[in-house]
């Protein structure tokens, strides 16, 4: 059974864990702005001597993650941030980095690649693997582009550095390169994917090991379906990305759909 933790707040069980992922998008703002009571949590985390990784499915370096926050107002506890961006862009380094590719996603996912911008190619026929960090501006809403794009390519790998499918800017709801991800796989493509909810970034992140975790997030798909992969206790934020169906349907219907069970739940991240 799920406790609401809307009247006891955080708090309430913060002492049962010693590491907790939080995400960034959809828990700590809305891609506009900071919600004040979920950096309320931080600060409180902190002071409890707690552990937290801001663990996000942003297709960008660390780096650039902590900059746009900074630019938002939150100007402590960037150190602890860590996105899919960065998972990818080491293993990239590390198994790809004599490889042509292919990139798929805006302009302003450059720095994602910035290092090995050299093996970039416009000519996706020259490429020997795609790299997914997005839509393409001219192509946002779109799927059916990229398959038709990409049907020709089933043979070479995508690497997906964000698995998310949508995101929620402020009131506008957008794709994101998980979208893509799963159109390429329809037409029998392969992807490896980096980010929630698959296990190797949280490893990177943070040492998980012996330690009683509690994930926080928004989208049952990425935060929830890792912690419950992984068998981490999770925390989800009704408010966010599932509000309209959790209004319609109930949390207990939606949770039965998506196949993924909470331990907790929030309207909002509160201390």
């Amino acid at each position: 059974m799920s406790k609401n933790l809307e009247e006891s707040g955080l708090k309430s069980i913060v002492s049962k864990y010693d590491l907790f992922f939080i995400d960034i998008w959809g828990v700590v703002h809305n891609g506009i702005k900071l919600y004040e009571n979920a950096v309320k949590v931080l600060e409180e985390l902190s002071n409890n001597k707690k552990k937290f990784i801001l663990l996000t499915n942003a297709p960008r370096p660390n780096l650039t993650v902590v900059n746009f926050l900074k630019k938002m107002g939150l100007n402590n506890f960037t150190d602890t941030v860590f996105t899919s961006g960065e998972a990818s862009k080491r293993y990239l380094l590390e198994n790809f980095n004599n490889k042509k590719f292919f990139h798929l996603g805006p302009t302003k996912d450059f720095d994602l690649f910035q290092s090995f911008e050299n093996n970039k190619v416009l000519n996706i026929n020259e490429s020997d693997y795609l790299l997914c960090s997005g839509l393409f501006e001219e192509h946002e809403d779109d799927l059916g582009y990229y398959k038709n794009l990409l049907s020709k390519h089933i043979t070479k790998k995508m690497i997906c550095t964000n698995p998310d499918l949508i995101v929620d800017r402020g009131d506008k709801r957008e794709y994101c390169a998980g979208s893509i991800a799963k159109s390429f796989e329809e037409i029998e493509g392969e992807v490896i994917y980096f980010g929630k909810p698959y296990p190797p970034v949280y490893e990177i992140a943070a040492d998980v090991n012996n330690k009683k975790i509690l994930c926080i997030g928004d989208n049952l798909n990425t935060d929830i379906k890792g912690a419950n992969i992984q068998n981490f206790d999770s925390l989800l934020i009704t408010g966010g990305i599932h509000r309209e169906e959790i209004s319609k349907l109930s949390i207990k219907n939606v949770l039965k759909n998506y196949k993924a069970k909470i331990n907790y739940f929030q309207k909002e991240l509160k201390w």
